[in-house]
């Protein structure tokens, strides 16, 4: 390319990048609270959707754009420890600090207090500390000391005593747990501060073998008894009519991980299947984060988050 090509090029950049400054103004990465206080009150649902790499990170976020509807991004421990802590943190706010919806990033199911610690310290803007191995009470008194340590970062804190049947990524079992009465979970919420909270309800985690017996009774009535965010776990393979249910009885904040990652795995297989001598990772790349978006925005639309940004927007205009 010679110097005119060059200078062409660089033109070109600066005009895109001079007119999304002028079209859309960038969203900072905003706490858990600015985004699910509203969904809460409104009863809409705001998806939180696990992540794995940059670009299925790169796929939710464009999605999240072209709906105009907050988001939330989730890794799992093990993708922490896959990629890193500060490698995670640095390549979330180097995408989110371009896009125009508020983003938050909260780490999933972890049991490990040294690495709630890490995450919080790398700038996690919510934990969910998985006590739920614990008994109630250490699991209580553990929470609440993460609960205090989060409020020094000015992060917040989602909790839950019975553990979500299924195993995901290394984590959880596929024996069902106690289901404690909806009264002690109140008291759990009572004595440890923390912010959401996610009940049993009979969902799992990875695909169902049939379908779910449910109990959105008990979101109501821990709503009844606290009014915080209620959040669901094991979203993957719901009807569109439980979601709104749930998302109605105060479930603010939607769990997404298994439907992403078979979207990510089974593109990446369809388009070898379809292309086996073809050698050209960008066209398979592209493949797959098409197939990634198209999930995000599938859930995006049935949870009644999209347009709720544009408030946002219009205030950080």
């Amino acid at each position: 390319m010679g110097i005119q090509g060059a200078t062409a090029l660089v033109l070109r950049w600066t005009a895109l990048v001079l007119r999304r400054k002028l079209d859309r103004t960038p969203m900072p990465v905003v706490p858990l609270n600015e985004i699910l206080d509203p969904a809460f009150a409104e009863r809409y649902g705001v998806a939180a959707i696990n992540v794995v790499d940059d670009l299925s990170l790169d796929a939710v976020l464009e999605a999240a754009v072209e709906l105009e509807s907050p988001l939330i991004v989730q890794t799992s421990l093990k993708t922490v420890r896959t990629i890193g802590a500060m490698v995670l943190s640095k390549m979330f706010r180097a995408r989110v600090d371009e896009v125009p919806v508020p983003v938050a990033l909260h780490l999933d199911h972890c049991p490990d207090r040294e690495w709630i610690s890490i995450c919080l310290a790398a700038g996690w803007s919510s934990v969910l500390f998985d006590g739920s191995h614990l008994d109630v009470v250490e699991n209580t008194v553990q929470t609440a000391e993460v609960v205090i340590e989060a409020r020094g970062y000015g992060a917040h804190v989602e909790g839950e005593i019975e553990s979500v049947l299924g195993v995901e990524d290394g984590i959880g079992s596929d024996e069902a747990a106690e289901v404690h009465p909806v009264e002690v979970s109140a008291r759990f919420i009572s004595e440890t501060g923390v912010y959401a909270f996610a009940p049993a309800i009979g969902t799992a985690h990875g695909l169902y073998k049939g379908s779910p017996e449910l109990r959105p009774e008990r979101v109501t009535e821990l709503v009844a008894q606290h009014a915080i965010p209620m959040v669901l776990h094991g979203g993957t393979g719901l009807s569109e009519g439980q979601f709104t249910d749930l998302i109605a009885r105060g479930c603010a904040k939607v769990n997404i991980s298994t439907a992403l990652k078979i979207a990510f795995v089974e593109s990446h297989r369809e388009y070898l299947e379809a292309h086996p001598g073809k050698h050209d990772p960008p066209s398979l790349l592209n493949h797959v984060r098409a197939a990634v978006k198209e999930m995000a925005e599938y859930h995006i639309g049935m949870f009644g988050s999209a347009g709720r940004a544009r408030a946002w927007t219009a205030a950080a205009g």
